[in-house]
């Protein structure tokens, strides 16, 4: 069985049986494809053994990236997850392969989770032109991410007709197809609906591009900002606010999960509200966000000394 017709079936698996998003099928075959790359051949199924593993491992990590000499660990990792889930795919459908668990991962260093504090926040607020239609729209986007916890994908996939501003609640489709209500501020709110009293576009996006080469489309309509485009602004508004540490979208999810637990909301909540699988994702920030922690230091550390 060749690896390249059952990589078209396992991808077909993953949109029709899975219901996976258009996205993560679209991740998987690019992974998938790096095989073939470095191979240079359309292999077989069959040809997948450890050691063809291993020098693909090998391959990527001296394979490097726009900002790297060598491809990042994590990055090394959705390669071998996509082989897994393509692997396990084979199993189900009885193509000789070899074990999924056969694969293993390599290890990482969880990064230090990143965090606005007050301060930052007011200043980073503080960067859009309000007198701008763009700059009412990213003062909008701004407390929207720190209000709601959304990733920035989920953000720029909104329609406005998606959010209710009355109640300050809607639904969002997340990672994994799965919905999850999404709670934001009155002062989101308000600066969503300012932005919106400006526009006069029939645009359904609740958020379009308004600079950069193109803005509209061949029917003259307003485009869809990107994903990319809210990263570069969220970095932008950051150092003109003087904030030294790289600040992204999830830079702002990251703030607004650690406000939550730092005034006292429980690990369960946090973890629905930002869509998570599973709690241990939740609990990196515990760590920075505990107050029995520091009440435990204060009582008891160095009580000798006076």
């Amino acid at each position: 069985m060749l690896f390249s017709k059952t990589k078209t079936d396992f991808l077909e698996y993953l949109e029709i049986e899975q219901n996976r998003s258009q996205r993560t099928i679209a991740n998987y075959d690019h992974y998938l494809s790096r095989l073939i790359d470095f191979t240079d051949t359309d292999l077989k199924v069959s040809d997948i053994t450890p050691e063809l593993i291993r020098k693909w491992r090998l391959w990527l990590n001296r394979l490097g990236s726009n900002t790297s000499d060598e491809l990042q660990k994590n990055t090394q990792n959705y390669h071998l997850i996509a082989l897994r889930s393509f692997l396990k795919y084979c199993s189900k459908r009885d193509i000789p392969a070899l074990a999924a668990d056969k694969v293993e991962l390599a290890r990482v260093v969880r990064k230090q989770v990143t965090f606005l504090n007050e301060d930052e926040l007011t200043r980073l607020f503080a960067g859009p032109k309000l007198d701008t239609i763009g700059g009412l729209r990213d003062r909008a986007i701004l407390e929207l991410l720190f209000s709601s916890g959304l990733r920035v994908s989920e953000l720029v996939g909104l329609d406005r007709d998606h959010v209710n501003l009355k109640r300050r609640e809607f639904m969002v489709r997340g990672k994994g197809q799965k919905d999850r209500p999404i709670f934001i501020s009155e002062a989101a709110a308000g600066w969503i609906q300012l932005y919106l009293n400006k526009r006069q576009d029939t645009n359904k996006a609740l958020f379009i591009r308004y600079g950069g080469r193109k803005t509209v489309d061949n029917t003259g309509n307003y485009l869809r900002l990107t994903a990319r485009s809210v990263q570069r602004l969220v970095a932008n508004y950051a150092l003109l606010a003087g904030i030294t540490k790289a600040v992204h979208p999830h830079t702002l999810r990251h703030s607004f999960a650690t406000d939550l637990l730092m005034n006292g909301a429980d690990l369960r909540s946090v973890q629905a509200m930002l869509g998570h699988s599973n709690i241990a994702t939740t609990q990196i920030y515990t760590h920075v966000t505990d107050p029995h922690l520091r009440s435990v230091h204060e009582r008891f550390h160095s009580k000798a000394v006076k």
